[in-house]
């Protein structure tokens, strides 16, 4: 009897759905994974609170192994989720686009009108926050992208290169990471790029991602 598939979970950014991970999710889920995608409400709740929903979430899954795909604010709600799983080894996490040690365009738009509001409840929580301490339990791989297109350029032309338009390479780098790639995409761009989706793949199934990049 065929062992039953390895599970993923997909955790979208700010201000869009859980749709907006749809064909990076078909991909994996081409590729053996069985895929579910978590939504939750970006602006109006805190980080911790959406981390709590998405841990009661978790909990309904029953797999061999866990795995998390978050892309931008999406990947800070599963790292600070993984600080109140008990159990969770063996799993790995893919970020993409995720502002882990800042976000200069994000700051920017807190000083403008409006602005603070429009950011939610979540992304400030993390930059006024201590980051997480990170355990050895599952692997974690980040994709960042330099495709110079998105939002950020626009509330923050003083945004530093070389950036995905909204996160900046230098401000995705996460303490214990286990790899690390730069591709040419957007930040919006990474969920239609079929070279992340095979990094991604790559990352799942072997800790590391593709050789070829």
């Amino acid at each position: 009897m065929a062992s039953p598939p390895e599970a993923v979970v997909m955790v979208h950014g700010l201000w869009v759905p859980g749709i907006t991970m749809g064909l990076l999710r078909r991909r994996l889920a081409r590729s053996g994974y069985r895929t579910y995608s978590y939504s939750y409400p970006s602006v109006r709740l805190s980080l911790t609170e959406n981390a709590e929903r998405l841990l009661r979430f978790c909990r309904d899954i029953r797999a061999p192994r866990l795995h998390f795909v978050g892309h931008s604010l999406g990947g800070l709600i599963a790292l600070r989720t993984l600080e109140r799983m008990t159990g969770f080894s063996g799993g790995r996490v893919v970020l993409l686009g995720t502002p882990f040690a800042e976000c200069h365009a994000a700051r920017r738009l807190a000083r403008l009108p409006s602005g603070r509001a429009a950011l939610g409840r979540s992304i400030p929580e993390w930059l006024e926050a201590a980051r997480p301490q990170l355990t050895g339990d599952y692997d974690i791989g980040v994709i960042a992208g330099t495709m110079r297109l998105g939002l950020g350029c626009i509330f923050a032309p003083d945004l530093p290169s070389p950036s995905d338009g909204v996160v900046t390479v230098a401000e995705t780098h996460v303490p214990g990471m286990r790899d690390h790639i730069v591709l040419h995409v957007s930040h919006s761009g990474m969920l239609v790029s079929g070279a992340v989706s095979r990094h991604v793949c790559a990352f799942l199934r072997n800790g590391a991602f593709a050789t070829e990049r």
